[in-house]
């Protein structure tokens, strides 16, 4: 079987967050989804678990971080094409996102950013195939 991530988010209104989500073209998976939280699949490998405040603070002993004032983590979800990384940012801002600095070119690699309705940040990238090294 292989490894899976599953990365918790906390947001202050699911509803609305799972809105946000479905206009980039993500979906739910139903069977861990409730008023408390939602399954959003990434991939095969790669959910993100949409939380409520009291059902995130469940899982830790900290107080939880107000993405829009700090950062707590970066998402970095990589794209098929540079026109896929633009599509996606385009949907995030007409959805509620934003944006916070430019798209950066390095050739080999393309990449840009958005925040979405929490303040969390999702960073996305393509990567020519052939700059890519065998490990």
């Amino acid at each position: 079987m292989n490894t899976k991530i599953f990365v918790n988010l906390p947001v202050k209104d699911l509803e609305k967050a799972k809105t946000f989500f479905e206009s980039l073209g993500y979906t739910f998976n139903p069977q861990f989804t409730d008023e408390t939280a939602a399954c959003m699949v990434v991939s095969d490998d790669i959910y993100t678990m949409l939380l409520t405040y009291p059902k995130f603070r469940e899982f830790t002993p900290n107080p939880i971080c107000d993405a829009t004032q700090s950062t707590e983590v970066l998402v970095c979800l990589s794209c098929t094409s540079r026109q896929d990384v633009d599509e996606l940012v385009r949907k995030a801002v007409s959805a509620g996102g934003s944006t916070f600095k430019e798209p950066q070119d390095l050739g080999f690699m393309y990449a840009h950013s958005f925040q979405d309705l929490d303040g969390h940040i999702w960073e996305l990238v393509w990567m020519d195939p052939s700059a890519i090294q065998p490990g």
